[in-house]
């Protein structure tokens, strides 16, 4: 559903429609920083509004946390209203209100990484990423809620709870970027930051019907970790409630950084063009369930297959294809992995018996694997990771694009920590549910998470959309043309609203 369904166009003014809602707060990310920059409305006026739109919405989802003092925004919010005055024009989230995930570092505001032991942390410095949207004229109103150190698809912890679907508030809002998600698709923020290691960019998006985006490994460059050269599994990104947003907030967030030195030196700027493509002729590999490895829940598969008829509108073909490497291989690889960087990162409060009893059982186990692997079980998982980008590459030779299912379940109860099953089969770790989202994770290249549609009982699915090797700008302009053909966010707003 479009706002022009539901406000009368009466210029200059900011009118509500029959469920009190603001008309701004429902403008698309971009459409509301052109009314900012031609003075159609004030950095104040924004800000009050949604500050208002929080107040009323927010306890449904408990999407954002740590927010900030309302004066101390406002006023910040006159600033930048002085800065326009002056001629002054930051960039195009020039007083848009903003939410970091959790995960990231904000200089003066609580970082807590979902965990007590960092409750009462505060930043010196911003992240590189906070730093730039800083730049672009941000105003950053607080945080979004993540699990403890990011660590699995549900965003629940100790210190603020869970956040829950804005499609039904009981079930979860999935994770790690969680929050972000909730928030984007409640209107509680124009667009939403988060990270990705395992799907947490990918998993939240469908599971609250926006987009999300996870970058070729470097395009967003990363100074937040202790390890510059060994943690390339997770990446920040962008999601919004439309690609053109989101392709927006990465041209903000892309860039080479000499403080990250695999970052991509491509400016970001690219990413601000125009993203219509004719995509007539373009062929698209459906990789499934991995011919049935992969568990599933009733009606995933099938929603992304109806999906086909949408890229078919394109004029792309579809064809269901397999890669040749045993699925067993990319999941033994990524344990091995993730054991290996989540012990290097918590090790030192694993070993004080202080802070592991406030770690949650999931790192303590994450931990304890870490701990067991030798140097070369290491390099032979990084091998095994050498050959999955050699046989997608190989892929790549045959399909412009490769799909998949974003998740393999729908939004579960927000008070279970893990599906313990998916359709009978017994889930081994916290985190195997999730396994779809292994291929592209330890491919490096850009991924993004498509509106896919909902089940029976009205709770969304994804679908993922798996590019070439560093190809982030191609995967959106289909992400682009496919939403233009699908409409699925304009056609079913979340229900908490009233729409």
């Amino acid at each position: 559903m479009t706002p022009g369904r539901f406000f009368s166009r009466l210029k200059g003014a900011v009118v509500m429609n029959s469920n009190n809602i603001s008309e701004l707060v429902l403008l698309q990310a971009h459409a509301l920083a052109d009314r900012i920059r031609l003075r159609q409305v004030s950095c104040r006026e924004v800000m009050q509004t949604y500050l208002a739109h929080i107040e009323r919405f927010n306890p449904q989802v408990n999407a954002l946390i740590s927010l900030q003092a309302p004066d101390v925004l406002l006023a910040q919010a006159d600033a930048r209203d002085a800065e326009l005055a002056r001629g002054e024009y930051r960039g195009w989230m020039h007083g848009l209100p903003h939410a970091i995930k959790d995960l990231s570092l904000t200089q003066g505001i609580r970082t807590t990484l979902g965990s007590p032991l960092f409750k009462d942390f505060i930043p010196e410095r911003d992240g590189i990423m906070v730093e730039r949207i800083k730049a672009a004229g941000a105003i950053i109103i607080g945080k979004t809620n993540t699990p403890e150190f990011g660590l699995g698809s549900q965003s629940y912890n100790t210190l603020f709870g869970a956040t829950g679907c804005a499609f039904d508030p009981s079930k979860t809002a999935g994770g790690s970027s969680g929050g972000a998600a909730a928030a984007l698709a409640m209107h509680l923020v124009p667009v939403a930051d988060g990270s990705d290691m395992m799907g947490s960019l990918r998993n939240p998006a469908a599971f609250n019907n926006i987009f999300g985006f996870r970058p070729s490994q470097g395009r967003v460059p990363f100074d937040d970790s202790a390890d510059l050269f060994f943690d390339q599994l997770g990446y920040e990104g962008p999601m919004a409630r439309s690609v053109r947003d989101a392709a927006l907030l990465l041209s903000v967030q892309a860039g080479g950084d000499a403080r990250a030195p695999l970052s991509i030196s491509e400016s970001g700027a690219a990413f601000a063009a125009p993203l219509a493509r004719d995509f007539k002729g373009t062929r698209l590999g459906w990789l499934g369930d991995f011919n049935g490895y992969l568990p599933m829940e009733n009606g995933v598969l099938s929603l992304c297959e109806r999906t086909f008829a949408d890229f078919e509108s394109l004029g792309c073909h579809v064809e269901s294809v397999q890669p040749g490497f045993a699925p067993e291989r990319l999941w033994s690889s990524w344990r091995t992995l993730r054991h290996w960087m989540v012990a290097g990162s918590l090790g030192a409060a694993y070993a004080d018996p202080q802070k592991r009893a406030q770690l949650k059982p999931e790192a303590c186990w994450e931990v304890e694997n870490g701990l067991k692997l030798s140097a070369s079980e290491v390099f032979a998982a990084s091998v095994v990771r050498s050959d999955w980008y050699r046989a997608i590459s190989r892929l790549f030779e045959r399909f412009d694009y490769l799909l998949l299912p974003s998740a393999q379940l729908f939004p579960f109860d927000k008070t279970q920590p893990w599906p313990t099953s998916i359709e009978g089969v017994s889930m081994d770790t916290y985190h195997r549910w999730m396994e779809v989202v292994i291929p592209g994770t330890l491919s490096g290249c850009p991924v993004a998470s498509v509106q896919a549609g909902f089940n029976a009982q009205g709770l969304p699915m994804g679908l993922q959309i798996i590019g070439r090797h560093q190809a982030d700008f191609a995967v959106l302009q289909l992400a682009h043309a496919y939403e233009q053909a699908s409409r699925w966010f304009e056609r079913c707003p979340s229900p908490l609203l009233g729409l």
